[in-house]
């Protein structure tokens, strides 16, 4: 069943990003686009109601910072969290991030009556408590539990109820400052800071809503950002034109330009680490189960690797042992010597015997670099209330956010 609705899935995005042609994929666009209309109305209306306090919002009383972005998957959300996460600890910030966990592995059936029929509400996940990771991939979701292996200190919970999740942070931890992954769509949570990010390569995907497109909301909706970041940008590259056009919808916020730094390759089942020249020339294997493969892919050969087979899956893809081990002896066949993947991939794959390992699995460690480095720490420093100062023509001190209260549609 998860394999058919992954088909299904993967179907849908060909036909989404105009990959599959004929007369039937060009009526099912047509029949996404007027769904895509009916979305837009909806989105429209949800903002509203939280704009005039129909659906109630909680202010938990202390710092929190929403990373999000409007497209679905694909922006970079993950490292942009943990890069904060690690500047704030800096800082001496005590911090918690909320993840709603997509895509989790959910509990038993009993469990979830019980979850259900109880008194109360449940504790969300705790998938870091900041001292030992408590969660596996399949339990507490790929991206909080890669968050959780690479930031000890920081408290990482997951639950759709992020609010709830808040509370508990605060009760029990004590913290002082939360980040919400992907938290531009929870309007529920209050007083917060919006960091929207944009991916410069492919902005706003082919420009249509859900489901006709890529695009969680018009893009209008990114009046609400206080901060933006293009990311996946190249040093050599000039984006003054998607800057305009952004302006167009947010003349205000501190627009940044960040790019995905590798930095090295890490055997999955052993942690030995190799540096990225140990691509060039080389045989390799791809496997990944992403958003957008092909960047990944393209990566691997920009660094002189030579790419003779590639398995992709639909995006949060989890691993079969029989799948890996499938890809493993073709590599193995095709003399590969190295089968590549991503860190995102990585907390998901099976654990394999010692003798399995035919070819090594190495992930890609990535992290994000701001370009203006002076600028960012300026901004933090302003959101924090260290140095009110003003930048672009406004001040960022904390506790005022400028959107206390959301724009109307």
């Amino acid at each position: 069943m998860r394999r058919t609705l992954e088909r299904l899935e993967q179907f849908a995005i060909d036909v989404i990003l105009e990959r599959r042609y004929g007369n039937r994929a060009a009526a099912m666009r047509a029949i996404l686009y007027v769904l895509s209309l009916l979305y837009a109305v909806i989105v429209k209306l949800r903002v509203n109601l939280y704009h005039c306090g129909f659906f109630a919002r909680r202010s938990v009383g202390c710092l929190v910072l929403s990373v999000g972005n409007l497209t679905v998957g694909g922006t970079g959300k993950t490292p942009v969290v943990e890069m904060l996460a690690r500047h704030l600890q800096k800082r001496g910030r005590h911090v918690a991030i909320l993840s709603r966990g997509y895509k989790s592995k959910q509990l038993p059936l009993l469990r979830r009556l019980q979850k259900i029929f109880s008194v109360g509400q449940r504790p969300p996940r705790v998938v870091s408590d900041g001292n030992s990771v408590l969660l596996d991939a399949a339990r507490a979701g790929d991206e909080p539990h890669m968050l959780a292996q690479n930031l000890p200190g920081v408290i990482v919970l997951s639950d759709r109820n992020r609010v709830k999740a808040a509370v508990y942070a605060l009760e029990r931890w004590g913290v002082d400052t939360l980040l919400l992954d992907d938290g531009m769509q929870y309007l529920p949570l209050y007083y917060r800071y919006d960091i929207v990010l944009i991916d410069s390569q492919t902005p706003f995907s082919n420009g249509f809503l859900l489901p006709r497109g890529l695009l969680r909301e018009p893009k209008y909706q990114l009046k609400r950002a206080d901060l933006l970041i293009l990311t996946k940008c190249q040093q050599d590259t000039d984006y003054s034109a998607l800057i305009s056009e952004i302006r167009r919808f947010n003349k205000h916020a501190p627009i940044l330009l960040a790019s995905h730094r590798p930095m090295h390759l890490e055997d999955i089942y052993t942690g030995e680490k190799f540096p990225l020249s140990q691509l060039s020339g080389k045989r390799i294997g791809a496997i990944s189960g992403i958003a957008r493969p092909e960047s990944f892919e393209d990566f691997l050969k920009k660094e002189g690797a030579e790419l003779i087979a590639a398995r992709r899956y639909a995006d949060h893809h989890r691993y079969s042992k029989n799948e890996v081990m499938m890809f493993v002896k073709r590599c193995h066949q095709l003399r590969i010597k190295y089968i590549i993947t991503t860190e995102k991939d990585a907390v998901r794959f099976p654990p394999l015997r010692l003798a399995d390992r035919l070819v090594p699995i190495l992930f890609l460690r990535v992290e994000i670099k701001i370009h203006d480095a002076a600028a960012f720490e300026q901004i933090l420093d302003e959101i924090l209330g260290q140095k009110p100062v003003q930048l672009n023509g406004r001040s960022l001190t904390q506790p005022t956010f400028p959107h206390h209260s959301l724009p109307e549609g």
